[in-house]
């Protein structure tokens, strides 16, 4: 089952996952070492991440790394981007209102 991207980053603690796996590859094992619940909840979330192709494993002899997918995280930003633009010109319109309004006081 494919899941949608946003719908899995919407949960505080997969973000949590993701801040974490950014810095470098950690086991499953590692990871549940963060959080306060069952090695399972953290499986359930690793899935869910993988399904979404944010995080991609890498089989390491017995033992599976999982690391951020660089490629989807940037097309979350991409997305993201037209947000940004939106808002900075948004911002910059209300500076000028606040400096027009400013210098009519002065």
């Amino acid at each position: 089952m494919r899941r949608d991207v946003f719908q899995a980053i919407a949960d505080p603690t997969r973000r949590a996952i993701l801040l974490l796996i950014a810095v470098q590859a950690m086991t499953p094992n590692a990871i549940a070492e963060h959080f306060d619940t069952s090695r399972q909840a953290v499986s359930k979330h690793l899935r869910i991440l993988t399904e979404c192709q944010l995080l991609k494993q890498e089989q390491s002899g017995r033992e599976i790394y999982y690391e951020v997918n660089a490629g989807k995280m940037k097309e979350i930003d991409k997305w993201l981007e037209q947000f940004k633009k939106i808002w900075e010109s948004r911002f910059n319109q209300l500076d000028d209102v606040l400096l027009t309004l400013k210098n009519k006081k002065s």
